[in-house]
C-alpha cells in the first residue's frame, strides 16, 4: 500500500513539474513573438511621433556619489543615475505580462533621445561587469531606460569671497540634434524633487551640499532653439581647515611681531631679528595659501586678510626703525648740548679767575681722557680752581645714557596696534560671515526658473505625454 501511495505521489509531482515547464516555455514563447512583432517594420531612425507632434523626453537623476570639486579646474565630478522616460506608440503590444524586461541589447534595436551633457567635460558610461543599462517597455508604449554615469563638469566659480565663498555647479543636458519643436524635456517628479541626492552619500572634505534648484533654460544656435534641462548644485565651502593652516598661523605671527614692542630698544640685534623673521613667515605663509587656487586677476576675502597681516607686521618694523632713529637722534642732541654747556661753563670760570684753564700744558679735554695734574702748591687759589674745572669735566661719563627708557612710540604702539588689529579682526569677520554667498545664485535660478516654464507653456505644449508610473 504504501509503494502505491509513492508511485501516485510521485506521478502527481511529475504532472505537476510538467505544467509548469510548460507554462514557463508557453511564456517565453508569448515574449519572444511579443518582440519579434514590435520590432517588424520598426525603424529605429525616426522618433516617435515624427512628422507630429512634439515627444516628451521626461527625466530624473539619482545621484549616488558627488565630488569631488576642483577649485583649480573649476569642475565637479558626480556618479549617478540618469532615467528618461518616453512614449513610443508603435512600442504597444497585449500579452500576458504588463512589463518587458529586457537587458541593454535591446537598446541598439529602438529609438533612444540622443541626449549629451553640454558643459561636461569627461563623461564615463560604465561597462562592468556588463553595461550598466536598465530597459523597460510598458503595454502602453512607454519607455523607461536608465543608465549609470559619471560626470566630470564645468563649474564657473567666482572666489571673491574664498574662503566664506559658495557655488552654485550647474549640469546641462539636452538632446544633441532635435530642436524644441521636436524633443521637449520634462522632470519627471516636478522641479523639486526630480534629483535626488542621500544625505549618506554625500561626503564631501571642503564643501557642503546644501541643495539644488532645477530649471529649464531655451538654447539658441545657428541651427534653432534647443530645450536644456539645469541642475544647480549648491556648495558651501568649509571653512575649518583654511583656519587651521592660514588663519590662525597669521595671527599668531602678527601678535608675536608685536611682543617686539616689549622688548628694550637697546636691543637693536633681536628687535631686528624678530622684525625681519615674521615678515619673511608671512611671505611663505602667503604663498602657500595661494597653492590650492587658480591665478584669478582679482583679491579674494583670505589676500585681503593676508595683506592686512602683512602690513601689521611690516609696520611693527617700520615702527622699530622710527623708535631707533629718534633714540639716535636725541643723544646726539643731548650730547651736543652737554658739551655745549660744558664748554659755556668752562669759559665763565676762566673769566672769573683771570687765567687760563691748563695744567701742566693739559687742557679741559685731556682731562676728561685722565691726564696727570702737577700741583704747584697745595694751597695756591690756582690749584682750587684747577681742581674745580677737573671736576666739572670729569663729571660727563658718568651720566645717564641717553637711550635708556622707554620710547614713547613704543608706549603708544603697545596700545594701539593690538586695539587696530582686533577691530580689523572684527569687522572682517562680521562682514564675510554675515554675508550670504549664494543668494545671488538662488535669485537668478528662481527667475529662470519662472520664466523658461512660461516660455514652455505658451510656445511649447506637449504631445505624447507619458503616464506617470513608479
Amino acid at each position: 500500500m504504501a509503494v502505491l501511495t509513492l508511485a501516485l505521489v510521485s506521478f502527481i509531482c511529475w504532472i505537476s513539474l510538467g505544467n509548469v515547464s510548460g507554462n514557463e516555455k508557453i511564456n517565453s514563447d508569448n515574449i519572444t513573438r511579443i518582440l519579434d512583432r514590435l520590432l517588424d517594420g520598426y525603424d529605429n531612425r525616426l522618433r516617435p511621433g515624427s512628422g507630429g507632434g512634439v515627444t516628451e523626453v521626461k527625466t530624473d537623476i539619482f545621484v549616488t556619489s558627488f565630488g569631488p570639486v576642483s577649485d583649480v579646474e573649476m569642475e565637479f565630478t558626480m556618479d549617478m543615475f540618469f532615467r528618461q522616460m518616453w512614449v513610443d506608440e508603435r512600442l504597444k503590444f497585449e500579452g500576458p505580462t504588463e512589463i518587458l524586461r529586457l537587458n541593454n541589447r535591446m537598446v541598439d534595436k529602438i529609438w533612444t533621445p540622443d541626449t549629451f551633457f553640454r558643459n561636461s567635460k569627461k563623461s564615463i558610461s560604465h561597462n562592468t561587469t556588463s553595461p550598466n543599462k536598465l530597459f523597460r517597455i510598458m503595454q502602453n508604449g512607454t519607455v523607461l531606460y536608465t543608465m549609470r554615469l559619471t560626470i566630470s563638469a564645468e563649474c564657473p566659480m567666482r572666489l571673491m569671497d574664498f574662503p566664506m565663498d559658495g557655488h552654485a555647479c550647474p549640469l546641462r543636458f539636452g538632446s544633441y540634434a532635435y530642436t524644441s519643436s521636436e524633443i521637449m524635456f520634462t522632470w519627471r517628479k516636478g522641479p523639486i524633487a526630480s534629483v535626488e541626492c542621500p544625505t549618506e552619500s554625500m561626503s564631501l572634505l571642503q564643501y557642503d551640499l546644501v541643495g539644488q534648484t532645477l530649471s529649464t533654460e531655451l538654447f539658441k544656435s545657428n541651427t534653432g532653439h534647443y530645450s536644456v534641462k539645469v541642475v544647480h548644485f549648491h556648495l558651501q565651502r568649509k571653512l575649518g581647515y583654511y583656519l587651521i593652516q592660514t588663519y590662525i598661523p597669521l595671527i599668531m605671527v602678527v601678535v608675536l611681531s608685536q611682543v617686539s614692542f616689549w622688548i628694550n630698544k637697546e636691543s637693536v640685534p633681536a628687535r631686528t631679528v624678530a622684525g625681519i623673521t615674521t615678515v619673511l613667515t608671512m611671505t611663505t605663509l602667503s604663498i602657500s595659501a595661494r597653492e590650492s587656487l587658480p591665478k584669478v586677476a582679482y583679491a579674494t576675502a583670505m589676500d585681503w586678510f593676508i595683506a592686512v597681516c602683512f602690513a601689521f607686521v611690516a609696520s611693527a618694523l617700520v615702527e622699530f626703525a622710527a623708535v631707533n632713529y629718534f633714540a639716535t637722534l636725541q643723544a646726539n642732541r643731548l650730547k651736543e648740548q652737554k658739551a655745549r654747556q660744558d664748554k659755556l661753563e668752562v669759559l665763565a670760570t676762566g673769566s672769573e679767575d683771570g687765567d687760563t684753564i691748563s695744567v701742566s700744558g693739559c687742557s679741559c679735554y685731556h682731562l676728561k681722557k685722565g691726564c696727570d695734574l702737577n700741583p704747584v702748591s697745595d694751597s695756591s687759589p690756582q690749584e682750587s680752581l684747577k681742581r674745580r674745572n677737573h671736576s666739572v669735566c670729569r663729571s660727563e661719563p658718568g651720566d645717564a645714557p641717553p637711550l635708556a627708557g622707554t620710547s614713547p612710540i613704543d608706549a603708544y604702539a603697545r596700545i594701539l596696534f593690538p586695539l587696530a588689529f582686533a577691530l580689523f579682526n572684527l569687522v572682517y569677520w562680521y562682514i564675510y560671515l554675515a554675508k550670504d554667498s549664494m543668494e545671488s545664485a538662488r535669485y537668478t535660478n528662481h527667475i529662470q526658473l519662472s520664466c523658461y516654464i512660461y516660455l514652455y507653456i505658451r510656445l511649447f505644449p506637449p504631445c505624447h505625454r507619458a503616464p506617470e508610473t513608479g
